[in-house]
């Protein structure tokens, strides 16, 4: 049933345009229901939101998108310089060896394009070898893996490579920028490698995550907007686009060429290609945040167009803080594919982390999560559920839990290295953002440290997720 050129797409949607949404008609959303009037929504006309519940939270999310996209240039600037003045100091040995350094005129420059250019994600955990406690034969280790894949791509080409080469002795088969037409640029990022070292060989893709100086991708994760797939189900707008959603829908090959190359046209070409030329390897995909989404639904595009003998080479999804990509009906589909073609998806969810709670989950703005949700909490003790526990975060009930569970991750911050060893020491820099947790918690819960602690130290057993699949 694979959806080519469907003439019939874009008809059942619910879109929305926060630039076309001004104070007026913001107001009026609160106090009409005929939604499908207001400007900066375009959905069939039959569309009429009753309860003043739904279209608050409306409201909200384009309230919030247009706050984040008046902020777009100053917070890209305030990452270039964030970004630009940890490598500064990383690069001297620290704030006094760099004012010893300014004295001596001996400043090592940070480049942004060199190997040794870490982003502010790669400053919160600075991480970068694989746990050697885990061996390749263990469930754990492709877990482990897909979250070390998910921290790098959030780095340069030139880093990424010399750590997939040197230091995992792996093969670096390339980091690429992608077109996304949510956005209109080529911000859709992935990188690829092989994992020679494990039989089958592995090939590992990883779809990089919310860049946190991003104020479209902060955007998108909060938008509510939705196309309906035939067959499928509705799914967000903004992950479809920045995967490579067709004005047309998801035709099963397009011509690729010029500078708008799609993520999961040319990913899907290069498994093929790899995969041809081994008839036993397989291949993962992970991605953490936004990069989760894109993970998951990669394999619900396969599904669409029938790819069954990628599929069946796919030995697992493996997201971490992952946002809802679609409703219900799509949750089923996604199920009974997995199913058929035994393709293990394993969504980790640390904490009180915001962003696996968003978009908001409601009977009309549809957005669900499907299968198991592996769950670690601050104590790093996991759990298979259903859904992660507060699913839409915003319970006034769990407030002072959160505060507190804020107040304890901080503490633990300079306890931790005690308890674990070195290697689990946090850098000042994720310390920092261990304190504007008291203010907004969920936010530093999203970072990659703790899903690097939860491979690495969680107590979740194999048997756990069997059962829970079983179930399921």
């Amino acid at each position: 049933m694979a959806i080519c050129n469907d003439e019939h797409f874009g008809q059942d949607k619910f879109l929305l345009d926060p630039k076309e949404a001004s104070l007026k008609e913001l107001v009026l959303l609160l106090f009409f229901s005929d939604v499908q009037s207001r400007k900066f929504v375009n959905c069939p006309e039959e569309n009429r939101l009753r309860d003043i519940n739904q279209r608050w939270l409306i409201f909200i999310s384009i309230l919030v998108q247009k706050i984040l996209l008046s902020c777009r240039e100053p917070l890209a600037q305030i990452g270039h310089t964030v970004e630009y003045w940890l490598n500064l100091i990383s690069n001297n040995g620290g704030p006094f060896k760099l004012l010893l350094n300014y004295l001596k005129g001996k400043v090592v420059r940070p480049d942004e394009s060199s190997a040794t250019f870490r982003s502010a994600v790669g400053h919160c955990d600075w991480r970068v070898e694989l746990d050697k406690s885990i061996r390749p034969e263990e469930i754990k280790y492709n877990s482990s893996l897909s979250l070390m894949a998910a921290k790098l791509s959030y780095e340069n080409k030139a880093f990424i490579e010399t750590i997939v080469k040197d230091h995992w002795n792996m093969e670096f088969l390339g980091s690429y920028d992608y077109w996304n037409g949510y956005q209109e640029r080529a911000s859709t990022q992935a990188l690829m490698f092989q994992d020679k070292k494990v039989d089958p060989t592995l090939i590992v893709v990883a779809f990089r995550g919310t860049n946190p100086f991003d104020a479209d991708d902060w955007s998108t994760d909060v938008d509510l907007s939705w196309y309906d797939l035939k067959g499928i189900g509705k799914l967000h707008r903004g992950f479809l686009k920045a995967l490579g959603l067709q004005e047309n829908g998801w035709p099963k090959e397009i011509e690729q060429g010029g500078d708008h190359l799609y993520a999961y046209y040319e990913i899907r070409q290069m498994l093929r290609d790899i995969l041809l030329k081994n008839e036993k390897a397989k291949f993962i995909l992970s991605g953490h945040s936004l990069g989760g989404a894109l993970a998951i639904l990669f394999v619900g595009v396969l599904a669409l167009h029938e790819e069954a003998w990628l599929l069946e080479r796919l030995e697992g999804v493996y997201t971490f803080g992952q946002p809802r990509v679609g409703d219900g009906q799509f949750g089923e589909f996604m199920v009974e594919k997995l199913k058929r073609y035994e393709v293990r998806y394993m969504r980790h969810v640390y904490s009180n982390d915001i962003v696996p709670r968003l978009p908001y989950d409601d009977n009309l703005l549809l957005f669900k999560h499907f299968g198991p949700c592996i769950y670690f909490n601050s104590f790093y003790k996991g759990k298979v559920m259903q859904e992660e526990p507060n699913k839409n975060y915003f319970s006034l009930l769990l407030i002072v839990p959160k505060y507190l569970n804020a107040l304890w991750e901080l503490i633990r911050s300079f306890i931790i290295p005690f308890l674990h060893g070195q290697d689990y020491r946090e850098s000042w820099f994720m310390r920092l953002l261990r304190l504007a947790g008291l203010i907004v918690p969920g936010i530093p819960e999203h970072i990659l440290q703790d899903y690097d602690n939860s491979t690495r130290l969680g107590s979740l057993q194999l048997k756990d997720f069997q059962q829970e699949l079983h179930q399921d």
